[in-house]
This record gives C-alpha cells, sequence and structure tokens, in this order.
C-alpha cells in the first residue's frame, strides 16, 4: 500500500485484491455497460443523510442572516497562509465558486444547477474548469462548522457569492435559501459522450463525424459538424461545449483563439443555459469586472484533480509543485492576468477597455491563449500578490467575442453608455444564474427575497382564500362523470397537465393549469384535438359550479376516473385530492422556456419526438422520465401499467393496452406482460415495436414498444410486475398505482405541508 500513490492513474483491476476490498473488481457497469440503470431512480436515499431528522426549511428561518453575512464578509478581507487570497481579497475567488455552482444548470432537463450543492462531488468536483473551488470550499468550511445545519452547502455557497459582491460595491438584488444539500454524486445526470480525461479542453482532440469526412468535430464528439459549416449542433440535452467545462472553453473552440467562433459557442451555450443575449452579456462583463485568471505553471505539472489525488492530500486536488503552488504560482483554467485595474471594485472598466484598445493575441506562462492592448499607453492592473508591480490587462478570447459579434457589441455599447442600466442588468442576471433551478418563488426562504417576480420563475397568482370543501369535491366528482368523458379522457387529461414536473428545477407541474395554455395546448403528445374537447367541457363544469380553478378541475378531473376504473374492476378507492391550485395567464407564461418541459420520451403515453437529437433507447429516456418526477421502481412500474390499461396512450394507439377492458383499472398489463403464453415479436430489425403472439395457434394478440416490454424484460422491473401479476396482485396495483398517482399530482404542490401532501387512498 506504501507504492498506492504511484500508482494513481493505473488499471485498478490489475494484480491480487488486498483482503477482498470492496470496489477493486469490475462491477455492473463495466460488465454491462448499456443495462437500464433502474437504481438511479433510488439515489441520495434517507439513510445516506446525517441530517434526515431535520426540517431544513426551519432550521434556515433559525439562522440569524445578519450574522452569517457579517463572519463571511469578515472571512472575505482576511488571508491564510495555506491558500493567500488574490489583492487581499477573497471576493473574486468566491464569486467564481458560487457561479461555477450555479452554472452547470441547463434548461433542456433542468439539471445542474446549485441548488443541491453538487460542486462537492464527483464529476463536477474534479472538472478542470472548477479547478481550485475544493480550496474554496475548504476556507469557508469553519463558517459552515460554526453554523452547522442551518445553512445547507448549497445555500453557503451562493450567499458567499453574495456577500462577496457586496463587499466589493456591487448591489446584488437579493438571495434566497432553501437549497437542500445532497449527500451523493449524482449518478443520474449525462455529462456528455467523452468519458473523463482530466485534461484541458483545448487539449481534447478533435474527432471526425461519421458519414462527413471533410468535417471535424473542433470541440469533441459531443458537436456536430464545424463552426464555420451549416451542418453545426450540439448534443441534447448538453448545454457547455466541451466535457469539464461550465461554459466554454475561453480560449476559443479547442483552443483556436478566435473570437467569432468563441461567440457562436457563447451563444448556444448561454441560451442552453436558459440566457438571453442582454443576460449573457451582463453576466460575462459584470462577473469579469472582477478578479484574474491564473496561469502562472504549465497544465502538464498540475497534479490529479481531487477524486484522483492521494490519500494525503485529504480531498484537495490540482497540486501545484511551483513555488508554494499558490499565490503568484497559481493554475487554474491556464490563462494569466486581470481584466481590469481594480479587480475587487464594481465599475465599468472591463467595458471601456475592452473597447478603447485594441488587442493582440499572446499566450500565458502556461500556454495558454489569451490578448493583451496593443497600446503601450493602456492601464495596468496591480499584481495579485507582488507589492508595487503592476501587469498587463488580460482579455480572454471569449471576452474578445462580445467586441466582435454584431449583437453582443450592440449591447455592450448599450451597457457602456449606461452604467446604471448595466449594473441592474448583471444584478437580475446574477440572480437568476443562482436561483433559476429552485423553482417557483414560494420555495424561497429568508428576509432578502425581493418583492418582484419574474417570468422565469413561471408565476401563478397568490391563493387568496380559494379552497374546496369534501362536498365540493363530491359535487364535482358526479358533475365530471355526468359529462360523459370517458376514464381515458379524464385520466390522460390530468396526468399531461401534472406530468410536466421535474424534480430537478421544480418547474411544471398542474398548479397554473399551463396546460390551457400556450405552448402546452399545442404539443403533439397532448393530443391537441382531444385536449381541446375535454378542456371545453371542463370549462362548463366550471361555469356551471362557480368558483373552482381549472388546475383543480383538471386534477379532480383525473381522479373521478381513476375511482371510475377502479370500481369497474371491482375495487372501491378514494383517490385522495388536496385542492387550492390556482390558474396561471398567457401573459405570466414564457412559452420558449416552458416548451423545454415538452417531453421527448414520454413511455407512460408511449410517446416519442423523433425530431429530438436524442440518440439513445427509449426506454433510458423512460427512466430519465421516471427520475425527473422523483418516482421509484415499483411507483413507476404500478403508474405505467395502470396508464396502459386505461388506454392512456397520446394517439389513442393500442399498443400496451395488454386488455380486453380498456378503461377499467385491472392489473391485466402485468398478467399479459409475464406469461409465458405468449411470444413477442419485432416488428422491424429496429427493434422498437413488438407483436404479442400465441404460443398456441400463433395468434397476434396485442402490440407493444419498448417502453411497455422493458418491465418484463429488465431483471429488476420484472421482480415489481411479477408482484402485480400475481393473484392477489390486482388489489395491491390499485393502491400503490393511486398512491403514486396522488404523489405525481402534488409534486408541484409546495404551499401545502408535507404532511397534507402525503394523504392516503382509502380503499
Amino acid at each position: 500500500m506504501k507504492d498506492h500513490a504511484a500508482t494513481q492513474g493505473a488499471c485498478p483491476f490489475r494484480g491480487t485484491r488486498i483482503g477482498g476490498a470492496l470496489g477493486s473488481e469490475p462491477q455492473l457497469d463495466h460488465w454491462w455497460p448499456n443495462r437500464l440503470k433502474v437504481d438511479l431512480l433510488h439515489q441520495d436515499p434517507p439513510f445516506a443523510n446525517p441530517l434526515k431528522d431535520e426540517d431544513y426549511a426551519s432550521r434556515f428561518l433559525e439562522l440569524d442572516l445578519d450574522a452569517i453575512k457579517a463572519d463571511i464578509k469578515e472571512f472575505l478581507t482576511t488571508s491564510v497562509e495555506w491558500w493567500p487570497s488574490d489583492y487581499h481579497n477573497y471576493g473574486p475567488q468566491m464569486v467564481r465558486m458560487a457561479w461555477h455552482s450555479a452554472g452547470t444548470y441547463r434548461i433542456a432537463d433542468g439539471r445542474g444547477g446549485a441548488a443541491q450543492g453538487m460542486q462537492r462531488f464527483a464529476p463536477i468536483n474534479s472538472w478542470w474548469d472548477n479547478g481550485n473551488t475544493d480550496k474554496s470550499r475548504r476556507l469557508l468550511a469553519p463558517i459552515k462548522m460554526k453554523y452547522g445545519s442551518k445553512i445547507s452547502w448549497a445555500d453557503l455557497m451562493v450567499l458567499t457569492g453574495n456577500c462577496a459582491l457586496e463587499i466589493m460595491n456591487f448591489p446584488t438584488f437579493g438571495f434566497a435559501g432553501g437549497r437542500i444539500d445532497a449527500w451523493e454524486a449524482d449518478k443520474a445526470t449525462y455529462w456528455g459522450p467523452e468519458g473523463w480525461n482530466g485534461k484541458r479542453p483545448s487539449e481534447a482532440p478533435a474527432q471526425q463525424l461519421e458519414g462527413h469526412p471533410d468535417q471535424m468535430v473542433n470541440r469533441g464528439i459531443r458537436w456536430k459538424g464545424d463552426v464555420k459549416e451549416e451542418y453545426y449542433d450540439l448534443e441534447n440535452p448538453l448545454a457547455a461545449t466541451n466535457q469539464s467545462l461550465i461554459y466554454v472553453d475561453p480560449e476559443g473552440p479547442n483552443g483556436n483563439g478566435v473570437p467569432m467562433d468563441s461567440a457562436r459557442d457563447i451563444r448556444e451555450t448561454f441560451s442552453r443555459m436558459a440566457m438571453n443575449d442582454e443576460e449573457t452579456v451582463a453576466l460575462i462583463a459584470g462577473g469579469h469586472a472582477f478578479g484574474k485568471s491564473h496561469g502562472m505553471t504549465p497544465a502538464d505539472q498540475i497534479g490529479s484533480a481531487p477524486e484522483g489525488a492521494p490519500m494525503a492530500a485529504m480531498g484537495f486536488g490540482w497540486h501545484n509543485p511551483r513555488g508554494n503552488g499558490n499565490g503568484a504560482d497559481t493554475m487554474t483554467n491556464g490563462i494569466e492576468g486581470s481584466w481590469t485595474p481594480n479587480p475587487t471594485t464594481w465599475d465599468n472598466d472591463y467595458l471601456t477597455n475592452l473597447f478603447k484598445f485594441e488587442w493582440q493575441q499572446t499566450t500565458s506562462p502556461a500556454g495558454a491563449t489569451q490578448w493583451t492592448p496593443i497600446d503601450p499607453n493602456a492601464p495596468k492592473t496591480p499584481d495579485a500578490h507582488v507589492p508595487g508591480q503592476m501587469n498587463d490587462l488580460m482579455m480572454m478570447t471569449s471576452d474578445i467575442a462580445l467586441k466582435v459579434d454584431p449583437k453582443y457589441r450592440e449591447v455592450c455599447e448599450k451597457f457602456l453608455n449606461d452604467f446604471d442600466y448595466f449594473t441592474e442588468a448583471f444584478s437580475k442576471a446574477w440572480y437568476k444564474l443562482v436561483h433559476r433551478d429552485m423553482g417557483p418563488k414560494v420555495r424561497y426562504l429568508g428576509k432578502e427575497v425581493p418583492a418582484e417576480e419574474f417570468l422565469w420563475q413561471d408565476p401563478i397568482p397568490r391563493n387568496d382564500g380559494y379552497s374546496l370543501s369534501d362536498a365540493d369535491v363530491a359535487t364535482l366528482k358526479d358533475r365530471i362523470l355526468a359529462t360523459g368523458l370517458s376514464v381515458q379522457e379524464l385520466v390522460s387529461t390530468a396526468w399531461a397537465s401534472a406530468s410536466t414536473f421535474r424534480k430537478s428545477d421544480n418547474r411544471g407541474g398542474a398548479n397554473g393549469a399551463r396546460l390551457r395554455l400556450e405552448p402546452q395546448r399545442s404539443w403533439e403528445v397532448n393530443n391537441p384535438d382531444r385536449l381541446g374537447r375535454v378542456l371545453d367541457v371542463l370549462e362548463g363544469v366550471k361555469a356551471d359550479f362557480g368558483r373552482v380553478s381549472m388546475a383543480d378541475l383538471i386534477v379532480l378531473a383525473g381522479c373521478a376516473g381513476v375511482e371510475k376504473a377502479a370500481r369497474d374492476a371491482g375495487v372501491e378507492v378514494t383517490v385522495p385530492f388536496v385542492g387550492g391550485r390556482m390558474d396561471t395567464t398567457q401573459e405570466l407564461t414564457d412559452v420558449e422556456q416552458v416548451n423545454w418541459l415538452q417531453p421527448v420520451v414520454d413511455g407512460f403515453r408511449n410517446y416519442i419526438n423523433e425530431s429530438v437529437g436524442y440518440h439513445v433507447a427509449p426506454e433510458h429516456l423512460f427512466l430519465d422520465k421516471a427520475h425527473l418526477l422523483g418516482l421509484t421502481a415499483p411507483e413507476w412500474t404500478a403508474i405505467t401499467g395502470g396508464l396502459k390499461v386505461l388506454a392512456g396512450n397520446y394517439d389513442g394507439a393500442s399498443a400496451g393496452v395488454f386488455t380486453d377492458r380498456p378503461g377499467v383499472l385491472t392489473n391485466d398489463f402485468f398478467k399479459t406482460l409475464c406469461s409465458m403464453d405468449y411470444t413477442w415479436e419485432p416488428q422491424g430489425e429496429d427493434e422498437m415495436t413488438f407483436a404479442l403472439v400465441t404460443r398456441e395457434g400463433g395468434e397476434s394478440r396485442y402490440t407493444a414498444t419498448r417502453c411497455d416490454l422493458v418491465f418484463g424484460a429488465n431483471a429488476q422491473l420484472r421482480q415489481v410486475a411479477e408482484v402485480y401479476a400475481a393473484d392477489d396482485g390486482h388489489a395491491r396495483l390499485v393502491k400503490d398505482f393511486v398512491k403514486a398517482w396522488h404523489k405525481v399530482m402534488m409534486l408541484d404542490r409546495f404551499d401545502v405541508p408535507a404532511e397534507r401532501a402525503k394523504a392516503v387512498a382509502v380503499c
């Protein structure tokens, strides 16, 4: 074991295991890399959380926010020997930490962001772009220890970023707590196809695009085509341009040093992270008003990232052998220097200098591409560690991009001419950056939550006391069933409304009834013609009854349909219902951003959007959908099997409807799925659809998709399916289906106490 440090990076399977150490042998993912990872539904279990007995919202509200901010600000203007601050101020370093914690967010699936403090875990903690953020968190550790469970790491990192901006004279827009820490690495998020290489993005090899021998993928295999060609796209749902980056390669695509190419990358990436052009410029120009970049040591001399560092490093990575390994010798992204003469003061010098001077390309001591002013009389910037030393200003290729791109240049000129407007724009963009993955404003905690509500928060009018009594609910159910709407229509409409929720950024769901608004009303998966008819009928019920929201009525209609379907199957059940949802408006709906909630694959309704660039088997994206809904494997199985027999397919097709009594809540789906009286025959070489054929007689009975058959083909899911297929499985299925149904209907009810939200079915 004493030679362990010397074998870092070697094959972990070579040699003899010592003492049968767990993890030293090949695991499932090694042997079966394409297996359906159902275990992803059970990440971050309660027993991994040492604070599982704490209610974080209550603990945070006990926090003396003024006191902790005072402690943070005092810390920011001190310095420790083991990692000295630049300019005697940790502010810029902590802004970067907070930015990189939040900047992983992407709009396509809502994953990433600051909400769970994932910067503490692999792979994010070891991305090249997060170099030395391990030092930032360790510097903050004494404050975290002092306040303990009253503030999560996720909240502390964002709060520290805000405090850092404030001590540098920048007026932040506000701060909200409420981010709950994860306690293990995120295994579900797809960060790209490249795998881990531990290198600077510009050192990644180019990849040749299959079928296009004359075009090179100049940023890795997540890209198609070349920036100068029409054939050019970034793989969905990715947002960053390269593996291990938060946004873009600051040296230009693959370090090519071409500003216009960089501008294309910036626009693609920031738009996929939910930022428009003005917000993009505000964030880049605002962030680069502070601090410096570090590139005094060549990258090939820097040690392993935290996950690959030796035991004695105690969680630290990127060991720098030069000098003291920090201070004047620090290495992060390889670019060296500051953007402004006053790196710890909010001003407009970044934009002023960017446009006032012409810039020439040069290289840093670490060999990275960067830019310096041509004019020898341009202002200088003080050295971060050597008193009295003045250095040339620095710009990155991604900075020069703002000057050469016409649209970005227009925004820059607006900010140059109106510093107050720029200040407000950066303040709001920063607030959005660090809060956008928290979901609706009702989840925000603390006295610094601003009164203003933004469109990106998917606003819903406040409940002014509206509620439904038990008698109201009973009356409405009777009136809904009396309309003649089918079980399929009632259940499908409610499911379409609620199943837009995704736990990754707490967006979507039934509250607000956006199903009746654009863009959801026109989504193909929602069968717009059928949906329009159902909504018209429910609007009539609403008009006759009086005060009831469409959001509640849509959910209640689904509950009534489930109860009828169970009753017709011989099981009496009362589906829980908690009213109080409100209806939002088209004016309060950001069509472009809400459109990202549209599913790519929804196996619950046997829907596949073939036009989206995901090259993954449908059942894997179906699992991803279940994960975003926060379902367990049994919940996923039960709700799928129930929706199938209720004929819940988006287009009314028969695939997966393994029953002779569609619209009745039986366990026929599972009995058929698990029966050995049939064989499943692929209907085409792609094996996307199948026919169920009787072993005796060869009669074709049913059709199915991969999203149907996975519950019989996958070992883990089949064990659950067999429970529901058993002779005593029907009543259990109804109970479990109703429980999972209620869970999905309540996913976005952050306004409801947890104990009320977990109401149980009455059978």
